[in-house]
């Protein structure tokens, strides 16, 4: 199956875009991204073992907290697991600012009159 590597880990595989790995499951195939890219899993998962709370996995356009087995659902060799970190902050567009919203607040909507 496939791994797709977001572009701000890919430091950690080569600056590979994907890998492809041979597993039964998702937590099969994600150890397996383990085994042959270490430092990746401190990005992932917390010292527990439980997947970061900022960090999404989709099996194909599933996500996989949502499926029945979770990470113990089966994979095909067709199938395809994107890992998908959650990415927040920035600044402020040109509109927020000429609203006087700071950063905090900036995607707060107008109130409705």
């Amino acid at each position: 199956m496939k791994i797709d590597i977001p572009a701000s880990l890919r430091v950690y595989t080569g600056n590979l875009p994907s890998i492809t790995v041979r597993a039964d499951t998702v937590s099969q195939a994600i150890t397996t991204l383990f085994d042959q890219y270490p430092e990746f899993k401190k990005h992932l998962y917390t010292p527990e073992g439980k997947l970061r709370s900022f960090v999404n996995l989709y099996l194909n356009d599933e996500d996989v907290r949502y499926l029945p087995e979770r990470e113990a659902t089966e994979v095909r060799e067709s199938d395809t697991l994107s890992i998908i970190p959650s990415i927040a902050g920035g600044r402020p567009g040109p509109e927020a600012e000429r609203a006087g919203r700071t950063r905090f607040d900036a995607r707060v909507p107008e109130p409705i009159n």
